[in-house]
């Protein structure tokens, strides 16, 4: 287990989707726990392997420590809800700057676990926002694509001017 360096925003794999995971091995394994050690140190909630530049269907959400962190391979949203809420997100590569982003309040999404066995279930509340935020990640639509275009380019002047 280590804590891997995080690319930065504007990096191009941040741009770019993610090839499903074929493998589940223990480098798969190894990936998911340098994964949750890089996002506690970040610190974050969830963390994609593009992240740390591998461009593979891997994310890990921690939004309850006492639940502890969860893995999600090769995760998809079969169904999102009609209703919609806000949340305040950021990434952690692009610290320091947040905006209010609305989305689907629920999401139904199948994935695998790190041994590759198959499930479905239904999300709501933070853990609804934390999946399509890093669903998104996979699919290579960084965050900030989810905001305004005005509200886009002062975030990343903002971003520039922490850098």
């Amino acid at each position: 287990m280590a804590v891997r360096s995080i690319i930065r925003y504007p990096n191009a794999a941040l741009a770019t989707a993610t090839e499903p995971v074929s493998r589940f091995d223990e480098s798969l394994r190894q990936l998911a726990h340098d994964l949750i050690d890089t996002m506690r140190a970040a610190p974050g909630i969830g963390i994609t392997a593009p992240h740390i530049g591998i461009l593979q269907r891997l994310t890990v959400i921690e939004t309850d420590p006492q639940a502890g962190p969860r893995s999600f391979v090769n995760p998809e949203i079969l169904w999102q809800s009609a209703d919609s809420t806000r949340h305040s997100e950021g990434s952690v590569s692009m610290p320091g700057i947040a905006e209010e982003v609305e989305r689907p309040a629920r999401v139904r999404v199948r994935f695998q676990t790190l041994e590759g066995k198959t499930h479905e279930e239904e999300a709501a509340g933070l853990m609804a926002v934390c999946l399509q935020h890093e669903i998104d990640q996979l699919d290579g639509i960084f965050w900030i694509r989810r905001l305004s275009r005005l509200k886009r380019e002062r975030a990343i002047k903002r971003f520039e001017k922490l850098d």
